[in-house]
């Protein structure tokens, strides 16, 4: 027997003494789907997938792991689209599943909080939440399989950031293990606490690099008694950020979701799911959702469209009449990923840059592709009202990915933007993030992980080069 085969037999006994038969996978053909991303462009083999049910199984399994080298890829959902939450080849790892830790536990109607394990699914939180007339209002396409933990571990974004805030400001409190395998519970339904450190929210985002996010008190919110949903054809997008001025100065903060389509977007969405706009038209589009609880919303969003029209901002326009119609509005919108999906692998770019600057990104950036490249095609949306902007790129040759990406990345930069705005670094964006980010903020990084997790077992190769090799300690 070997030295190697030898520690394997240890490292999976110590598993199972600790996870039993059903907390762990073994087989390939099992594995697979916890080792490879959804979109199947990221992954490695792994020894195991490890799936524990509580917070002590998952310091348990920490603690194995560290004894003896072996790196730790927490997953949620696996619904990642920079291949943040699956293996890459270089060292002896485990994937940690906390597709088990599925339990609400607690729910505080009166101060509008939720105590979540880290397994549960974002539509299962929605739904609990929406049984008490409350709301958690992060809401993105993937919330019928992305789970609390990854939700929290990337920082999510979704299409309610304009009124909502991202996911950080919904996290009162978290319950995390630490690489060497301690249980940090802060599960507070404190919305003001300034006792020390607030180290959550280095956990908030870090996508699993410095801790490994087991539950947590989330912040709820009044559920609007009314909601209205439009879809306008503009002819640019300057005109939707006019038309977005105009939105704002009758719906006020009313307005939840405010996103951008691009024509080619909605070509793909036509073509691979049969969905077309509720009117005839070849230009942009613009999404609106906005929710209160006070009524005359209509009244305000007829008066914001009406405005748009006048001014030349929008060409047509439709408001929804039924809940049945909104949901088909929001289809054209929540398609296009997939659609992207089924033509073929794209260049993904999920940046962001301020609100005034997404028309001269846009051109520019379109600009500089076509400049370098042939045969592209773009499928540009987001979420105009925060600045997020989606401009992915058809068409390319996988040798040239690298070659898009910084040509896209620097004119996020010279826009003085971001290069990662919801979906994360990963292992997809780890050496642009070297390449954009400031030496001392890279450093400070490198310092926190470190002091973190001195071993370099929680996803190594994600996020951040931190100066170490993949293998070393």
């Amino acid at each position: 027997m070997t030295d190697s085969t030898s520690t394997y037999d240890a490292l999976l006994a110590a598993l199972h003494s600790v996870l039993g038969d059903a907390g762990l996978v073994l087989t390939g053909e099992a594995m697979s789907p916890y080792c490879v991303d959804w979109r199947g462009e990221f992954g490695a083999p792994a020894l195991a997938v490890a799936r524990p049910k509580t917070v002590d199984q998952v310091s348990a399994v920490v603690r194995v792991c560290a004894e003896r080298n072996i790196a730790i890829v927490p997953q949620g959902g696996n619904t990642s689209l920079a291949g943040g939450a699956v293996p890459i080849a270089g060292r002896a790892q485990i994937v940690l599943s906390l597709s088990r830790m599925k339990a609400i536990r607690a729910i505080d109607p009166v101060g509008m909080t939720m105590t979540a394990e880290a397994g549960v699914v974002l539509e299962t939180v929605q739904e609990a939440a929406r049984e008490h007339e409350l709301l958690f209002p992060i809401s993105f396409a993937a919330q019928g399989s992305s789970q609390i933990g990854g939700i929290i571990s990337t920082n999510a974004g979704g299409i309610n950031v304009l009124r909502y805030g991202m996911t950080r400001q919904r996290v009162l409190g978290l319950e995390a293990v630490l690489a060497d395998g301690s249980i940090v519970e802060g599960l507070r339904h404190l919305h003001k606490d300034n006792a020390g450190y607030d180290w959550k929210q280095l956990l908030i985002g870090a996508e699993g690099t410095l801790g490994i996010v087991t539950a947590a008190s989330l912040r709820l919110a009044p559920r609007p008694k009314h909601k209205i949903t439009a879809f306008l054809a503009v002819p640019d997008p300057e005109s939707a950020l006019a038309l977005l001025r105009h939105a704002t100065a009758q719906l006020g903060d009313a307005i939840a979701a405010f996103e951008l389509i691009s024509p080619s977007a909605l070509a793909l969405v036509k073509q691979h799911f049969g969905l077309k706009p509720p009117m005839e038209m070849q230009s942009w589009a613009v999404l609106i959702e906005a929710a209160a609880s006070l009524s005359g919303l209509r009244d305000a969003m007829e008066a914001a469209l009406t405005m748009a029209l006048e001014a030349g901002d929008a060409s047509d326009g439709v408001i929804a009449e039924t809940e049945a119609q909104a949901a088909a509005l929001w289809a054209l919108r929540e398609h296009v990923t997939e659609a992207e999906l089924k033509s073929g692998r794209s260049v993904k770019h999920d940046v962001s840059v301020p609100i005034n600057r997404i028309p001269d990104f846009i051109r520019d950036a379109t600009s500089a592709l076509h400049n370098a490249f042939d045969g592209l095609q773009l499928v540009v949306f987001g979420h105009v009202g925060d600045g997020n902007v989606h401009f992915n790129v058809l068409g390319a040759a996988v040798e040239a990915k690298a070659a898009i990406n910084r040509v896209v990345h620097d004119v996020v930069a010279g826009h003085q933007g971001s290069i990662s705005a919801e979906h994360g670094i990963g292992s997809y964006r780890v050496s642009e993030l070297a390449h954009y980010k400031q030496p001392s903020q890279l450093t400070l990084m490198r310092t926190l992980k470190r002091a973190l997790d001195p071993s370099n077992i929680f996803n190594p190769g994600k996020v951040l080069n931190d100066g170490r090799s993949f293998s070393e300690k």
